[in-house]
């Protein structure tokens, strides 16, 4: 019998991340295409940035026919994707405008979400990515993402991609508590297992 899941963190009622989670203005509209292989992963971190997140939006699946509309809306769209002409993103220009009370422009930033191969199947089956200025991120701080092993020694979780670039992007901004859900699901998951078991496969 399965245990009770909640609807909106879709953690485990007792491991609810709710209470961690406090929703964060942005400038930039973020989407997330998830693969649908993810959807049901113990630790969906892309899920999780979106809740964190007022401005986005999640999308599962691995086809999506409305992002052309959606990226010709856009006054700007980057693919947060690395590739050969990818770009560390750049901070926004005109970050007063809002308190001047002027109409403020909202570029968007589209996210594959999955493994590297999964993410790699999402931008290979919509065309309209591939035509989108790329952005990704020159190394920093090694991931938080304690519990997860990876060949890309650069490699950081989904929701940490997303407040990276953001960070940058909005410099004026902060966005440290939309990790705050991130951090206590990893807490959670090296509690479950053991100090042992995480000391001999993960520290």
């Amino acid at each position: 019998m399965s245990r009770p899941v909640c609807p909106r963190c879709q953690r485990p009622q007792p491991l609810c991340l709710c209470a961690c989670i406090s929703p964060r203005p942005s400038r930039t509209r973020v989407v997330v295409l998830q693969h649908t292989q993810e959807v049901r992963h113990a630790l969906n971190t892309g899920r999780l940035a979106v809740l964190g997140l007022q401005n986005s939006e999640l999308l599962v699946g691995e086809c999506f026919p409305d992002l052309d509309a959606m990226i010709t809306a856009a006054p700007r769209a980057w693919l947060l994707f690395p590739g050969p002409e990818a770009q560390p993103p750049q901070p926004l220009r005109g970050m007063n405008e809002v308190a001047q009370g002027a109409a403020c422009e909202t570029p968007l930033l589209i996210v594959p979400d999955g493994t590297w191969r999964k993410a790699r199947k999402i931008v290979q089956a919509n065309p309209v990515l591939h035509h989108l200025p790329r952005v990704c991120l020159d190394g920093g701080e090694p991931s938080r993402y304690r519990v997860r092993k990876t060949a890309e020694p650069n490699a950081v979780a989904t929701i940490e991609a997303i407040v990276r670039t953001l960070s940058i992007l909005e410099p004026d901004n902060d966005f440290n508590a939309v990790l705050a859900p991130f951090e206590r699901l990893i807490a959670q998951q090296i509690s479950a297992m053991g100090p042992e078991i995480y000391q001999r496969h993960h520290a």
